[in-house]
């Protein structure tokens, strides 16, 4: 069954008197602005500041690689350092950036996977799936590649990486010390995306994650209509942070490598029917407050609910897209437990 999110007022101006709220205390340094060149330096510096350090835990982290269809996925191992007496559940977390950047050093990696694979005594893999270049229009940059590598990026390459790193995951349960039937799949932003469209793929193979861990995902190539609500929230919200629908085409187009309207349920599943969508895995679904994706994160919760789907759906209120790259933000620890606390009972 889906959780709805619990009923907020209208959106009105910024004005938070909780520690939770110091990213909207940050934010009301920006309203009104449409770019970051309408921004004043020290707002910025402001903005872009940790929210405090990061967490000391107890953790064993290596280097690995696995072998995809593409050539060698680079990944990350998380551990904690303490034994256990039985096997741990993993999973396997895909970071964000559009499909077009990020890497395992990012916040929205490297420290949501310390502070998920600590807090459910879990092995977390994080993967560096490729990326797509930059659309001409944008600049054209050109992504990260391996030595090597010369070939474009486009779907299925990114969600082909990840799918061989959750294969590889389960192939070294005993050295890694996991149960191959406990291995959730999750990621953030775009990687929520391939989260979710790798869990179909997946399971229309027989062999579905344990859960899926989605957050703020990017679910359709264009976002739904917004409620009351959502429009409110939406509102306040500076222009440098929204996904109006020329950027989402922009993005979704980037990653596709063909237009928009030839996607399919295997790219964005949000475009999928009941019975398609009714093969999936318990799903955690958070999307953010002040932030355009969660028009579609709402609507995939209810998709899935309506094809039978196990789904918990979350707003995590006071933050924009991404906040999980926010080191030391109270809300990112939120975050982080709540995954935990499904790694738990999986």
């Amino acid at each position: 069954m889906t959780t709805p999110p619990p009923t907020a007022p209208a959106a009105e101006p910024f004005a938070p008197t909780d520690p939770r709220g110091e990213m909207l205390r940050r934010l009301e340094a920006l309203r009104g602005a449409s770019s970051w060149d309408e921004v004043p330096a020290a707002a910025r510096e402001a903005w872009e500041a940790p929210y405090g350090p990061a967490e000391r835990l107890d953790l064993r982290i290596e280097d690995r690689e696995a072998r995809g269809p593409h050539g060698i996925v680079p990944l990350r191992v998380y551990s904690p350092a303490a034994r256990s007496r039985r096997p741990r559940a993993a999973l396997v977390w895909c970071h964000g950036g559009s499909f077009q950047h990020g890497d395992l050093d990012m916040p929205e990696a490297h420290e949501t996977a310390r502070r998920i694979a600590a807090r459910a005594d879990a092995v977390v893999v994080s993967v560096d799936y490729r990326l797509c270049d930059e659309p001409a229009e944008t600049g054209g940059a050109p992504a990260r590649r391996l030595p090597g590598e010369t070939f474009p990026v486009h779907a299925p390459i990114p969600g082909d990486d990840v799918m061989a790193a959750v294969r590889w995951t389960r192939s070294m349960a005993r050295l890694l010390g996991i149960d191959p039937g406990r291995v959730a799949l999750g990621g953030a932003s775009a990687g929520g995306n391939l989260a979710a469209a790798v869990s179909l793929r997946l399971a229309e193979e027989g062999e579905a994650p344990a859960a899926s861990l989605l957050m703020y995902p990017v679910t359709h190539p264009l976002n739904p209509e917004p409620t009351a609500e959502e429009a409110a929230a939406l509102a306040e919200v500076p222009g440098m942070f929204r996904f109006p629908p020329e950027n989402m085409r922009r993005m979704a187009e980037a990653y596709l490598g063909r237009p928009l309207e030839q996607a399919t349920v295997h790219e964005f599943p949000g475009l999928g029917t009941a019975e398609q969508l009714a093969v999936l895995p318990r799903t955690y679904l958070e999307a953010d407050e002040y932030d355009d994706l969660r028009l579609g994160a709402r609507r995939y919760a209810e998709q899935l609910a309506a094809a039978g789907v196990d789904v918990r759906d979350e707003v995590r209120r006071g933050v924009t897209h991404g906040h999980l790259n926010k080191l030391g933000l109270p809300q990112a620890a939120e975050s982080c437990e709540a995954m935990a606390q499904v790694l738990r009972e999986i």
